[in-house]
C-alpha cells in the first residue's frame, strides 16, 4: 500500500513537473502582440520629421536668400553720376527730362516705370547741380476742388518757348533678369549726344520697389 502512494506520490510529481515546464516553455515562445497601426503611422511619422530636419540643415547650408536694400533710385542715381561725369560742368545748360519708352518700333510706349525713372533723374541731376526745365509745369495754378494743380500733360496750356537746350531720353529692353535702361543726353539743336550711361535693373529690385515686370510691360 505504501509502495502504491509513494509511486503515485512521483507520478504526480513528474506530472507537475512537465506542466510548469510546459507553461514556462510557452511563456518563453510566445511572441511579440502584433504592433497596432496607430503605432505604425507614429513611427513612420518620427522617421519622417528626422528626415525632413536633416534635409532642412543640408539645404540651408548651400541656400541664401536675397536680401537686399537696393532700390530703383540707387541704380538711377549711379547713372546720373556716370552722366555728370562726361558732361562739360562748366557749359550752362538746362535739360528736360522725358519719359523712358519701350524699345519697340515706335519709340512712343511708356509706362510706370518709365515715368519713374524719369522723374527721378529730375531730382539726381537737380542734385548734381545741373540745371532741369520741368516742360509740364503750366503758367498758371489752377484751383480745384480735387486740389491746387500745376501740372499739365495739355500741349495748349505749356509755354511755346523753348526752356531747355538738352534733353535727357532713355530706353527700356525687357530682359529675364531685369529692365536693360539706357539713357542719354542729347543737345537739341545738334543732335549730338553729349553724354551716356546704360545700367540692368535687376527684377527683384523692380518687384521690392512694387514695380513687376508683368505691370510694367
Amino acid at each position: 500500500m505504501k509502495q502504491q502512494y509513494y509511486l503515485l506520490a512521483m507520478t504526480l510529481t513528474v506530472l507537475s513537473g512537465c506542466q510548469l515546464m510546459s507553461v514556462n516553455q510557452v511563456a518563453v515562445i510566445e511572441p511579440k502582440a502584433p504592433t497596432s497601426q496607430i503605432d505604425v503611422l507614429y513611427d513612420e511619422a518620427q522617421r519622417q520629421k528626422q528626415d525632413d530636419e536633416l534635409g532642412n540643415v543640408q539645404y540651408s547650408r548651400h541656400y541664401s536668400p536675397i536680401v537686399h536694400n537696393l532700390q530703383l533710385a540707387n541704380y538711377v542715381e549711379q547713372m546720373a553720376l556716370e552722366l555728370v561725369d562726361t558732361m562739360n560742368s562748366d557749359q550752362d545748360i538746362n535739360i528736360a527730362v522725358t519719359s523712358f519708352v519701350d524699345f519697340d518700333n515706335t519709340l512712343r510706349t511708356t509706362n510706370q516705370l518709365g515715368n519713374q525713372i524719369a522723374e527721378t533723374f529730375i531730382h539726381q541731376l537737380q542734385k548734381f547741380g545741373y540745371g532741369v526745365v520741368d516742360f509740364k509745369t503750366t503758367n498758371s495754378v489752377s484751383v480745384t476742388q480735387k486740389g491746387d494743380l500745376s501740372f499739365s500733360r495739355d500741349v495748349k496750356a505749356l509755354t511755346n518757348k523753348r526752356v531747355a537746350s538738352h534733353v535727357l531720353s532713355g530706353t527700356m529692353i525687357y530682359r529675364s533678369s531685369g529692365v536693360e535702361v539706357n539713357a542719354r543726353v542729347t543737345d537739341i539743336d545738334s543732335k549730338q549726344v553729349v553724354a551716356s550711361t546704360r545700367k540692368l535693373v535687376p527684377s527683384y529690385v523692380l518687384h521690392s520697389d512694387d514695380l513687376a515686370l508683368s505691370d510694367v510691360r
